[in-house]
């Protein structure tokens, strides 16, 4: 079963977003036209990495997320809905257009790996998934 995620003229996500690095290294890159990329957040609606030639607005394409250590990936197709900042630290905004139901469990349970290995405060797992699910807080 494929899920359509989001609206494409909305500039921001309804879920929380994620930074992609935890203590300063990557954690979270995505494999696109055979070039693997780092991410600069995640959330179970889309990413955003940093633009390039073929991420022009409108695009759409395939990708494979990959978590750092972890043999999973997660495939799917993702649209390009915008693009932000200035010269090098422009980023494009892609929110996902297909993602299977496997993919999307998968998507749920590295975030909320990554909300408890970065958080300040202790919380426990039912809280990480609440974060992970709930609405964005900025």
């Amino acid at each position: 079963m494929n899920a359509a995620v989001g609206d494409d003229a909305a500039e921001r996500r309804a879920r929380q977003r994620f930074v992609a690095t935890r203590r300063g290294d990557i954690c979270f890159w995505a494999m696109v036209n055979g070039e693997r990329r780092p991410l600069n957040d995640l959330s179970l609606e889309g990413f955003s990495l940093p633009v390039s030639h073929d991420l022009d607005p409108g695009a759409e394409f395939r990708f494979v997320l990959q978590r750092e250590g972890v043999p999973d990936r997660i495939e799917g197709h993702a649209k390009v809905v915008n693009q932000v900042g200035e010269g090098h630290t422009r980023k494009a905004g892609c929110r996902f257009v297909e993602l299977d139901e496997e993919g999307v469990a998968r998507l749920k349970d590295w975030l909320i790996a990554h909300v408890l290995a970065s958080a300040t405060v202790r919380i426990n797992e039912r809280e990480a998934a609440a974060i992970v699910s709930g609405p964005s807080l900025i």
